[in-house]
């Protein structure tokens, strides 16, 4: 690889770790909901696919049960899921979201709305096409 291009890659990757950057700054400050990305992932999980249990969650969310357990646990004391054992297997556990847990994905759904247009709004849509077609290019053909 020629030094141009290696710089140019150099300055592509302090482009892209300075958006992350932005990205969780701006999450954290206008999250009113006090919940990360995970929680909200595990709500929208539930929600579109119905009951799960832990070890499909840590699945989806390429986390370990362990970490499940800690991220449903604030969940689950604010009532936005529930945790019911099976009527079969005692030992086994499904996850569900409540009507409340519903109501606040939706506010958080807004949130995320209003964040994606205040990051991204000036973007065209021949630019976020091309931006969705290098990143998945670089994630799936490395």
């Amino acid at each position: 690889m020629d030094q141009k291009r290696k710089e140019s890659l150099a300055a592509l990757f302090e482009s892209m770790s300075a958006l992350e950057r932005k990205v969780a700054n701006e999450w954290n400050n206008h999250n009113e909901l006090g919940f990360s990305k995970s929680h909200i992932l595990i709500l929208e999980y539930l929600a579109s696919e119905g009951p799960k249990r832990p070890s499909a969650i840590a699945d989806r969310l390429k986390v370990t049960t362990g970490g499940v357990t800690v991220l449903t646990t604030k969940l689950l004391k604010s009532g936005f899921i529930e945790k019911t054992q099976s009527e079969n297997d005692r030992r086994a556990a499904q996850i569900s979201i409540t009507a409340q847990g519903l109501h606040v994905l939706e506010q958080s759904r807004k949130q995320i709305d209003t964040l994606i247009n205040h990051l991204f709004g000036m973007l065209t849509e021949e630019e976020i096409d091309t931006m969705r077609t290098i990143f998945n290019k670089c994630v799936h053909d490395s």
